[in-house]
């Protein structure tokens, strides 16, 4: 990691689990470079941890809003709540957890 790397930690709120948004997610974020993971939380939202160049993290976070088109995003987002911050621990690779 480079100085200039951070953590984005998203939490998206909608019908986000069991329509495989976390693989969807993964993909992205590996196409993007980006370490981490993507997590169901028991009040069926989804955690997305993602480690990397701001450029990268900020081009997922507009992904997982919806902001830039991909016509096979599945499940349906109403709203994603944001945090940036310092990479913490280091991560291989974007897993689903």
């Amino acid at each position: 990691m480079s100085d200039h790397d951070v953590r984005l930690t998203a939490w998206v709120h909608g019908q986000v689990q069991g329509v495989g948004f976390r693989w969807w997610t993964r993909c992205r974020a590996l196409e993007l470079g980006l370490t981490g993971y993507a997590a169901n939380q028991a009040d069926g939202r989804v955690l997305v941890v993602a480690q990397g160049s701001r450029e990268a993290g900020e081009k997922l976070l507009a992904l997982l809003e919806g902001g830039e088109s991909w016509p096979s995003r599945p499940g349906q987002v109403d709203e994603v709540v944001a945090d940036w911050s310092r990479p913490q621990e280091r991560f291989e690779g974007f897993v689903e957890r």
